[in-house]
């Protein structure tokens, strides 16, 4: 009998704890992502970001100049280079 009880009220317990995780887990979810987002700064970046747009006229073309960087490694040091053939 006291087995029975165990399990009944085991069961019951998780029930309601799952019932309550299903109401309160998306509010707490919410929150914390809404706190986040604020903190992020996100929603203003948003509005500078439109603010800036009529600035320039639509259709403008804009071309920054980047400089070929030279190479960083040196191919003399790395060994010799074999073209390899498949032999069958």
């Amino acid at each position: 009998m006291g087995l029975i009880k165990f399990l009944f009220f085991t069961i019951l317990i998780l029930w309601i704890i799952r019932i309550l995780l299903r109401l309160i887990f998306p509010m707490i979810v919410k929150s914390v992502f809404g706190k986040m987002q604020s903190s992020s700064g996100y929603a203003g970046q948003q509005q500078q970001q439109q603010q800036r747009r009529p600035s320039r006229p639509e259709g403008s073309l804009s071309i920054d100049y980047v400089p070929p960087q030279p190479k960083q490694g040196n191919a003399d040091k790395l060994g010799d280079f074999v073209d390899y053939e498949e032999v069958k």
